[in-house]
């Protein structure tokens, strides 16, 4: 302990922790990034006031554990994808399209063509329950699959 204690300088602590950091780059957990934030600041403050090997660990282990948990506490749930995905009726109900195409076979079948793209696709088929005549409108009210229930406008 002695040794350890006589032997290891803050410059150690840096290059770990970039160590740490770099790893990452290699890792998929996104947590030795938080390891290596915590051996430079450990490093850091080695640079400034010396201190024991035992309290060198204990502080990179305390540094370790609070970034890590406010990392994923507070943090991360705020950087989270917020894309429409998930809110794809949402964007649907309401919109209104033109009927370009009618099934005559399939009564109440057909396609319809948004103004512009709407989840990707300006063009949907479709299925109502009231007559419809090409060229159209009608509003979207359900989805049933990928396909769009509609009514006359």
């Amino acid at each position: 302990m002695e040794w350890l204690n006589a032997n290891i300088a803050y410059w150690h602590w840096l290059i770990f922790g970039l160590g740490l950091a770099l790893a990452e780059i290699l890792l998929v957990s996104f947590v030795a990034l938080w390891f290596g934030v915590s051996a430079i600041i450990v490093g850091l403050l080695l640079w400034i006031v010396p201190f024991s090997f035992t309290v060198q660990l204990m502080l990179w282990i305390i540094l370790s554990i609070i970034i890590v948990f406010s990392w994923f506490k507070w943090v991360s749930p705020h950087l989270k994808n917020k894309t429409f995905s998930g809110m794809s009726r949402e964007s649907m109900i309401g919109q209104v399209g033109t009927v370009i195409e009618y099934n005559s076979v399939h009564e109440g079948r057909g396609t319809l063509r948004f103004p512009a793209p709407i989840l990707g696709n300006d063009e949907w088929q479709f299925i109502c329950t009231d007559t419809v005549d090409l060229g159209g409108r009608v509003m979207v009210r359900e989805f049933s699959g990928n396909t769009l229930i509609v009514s006359a406008k």
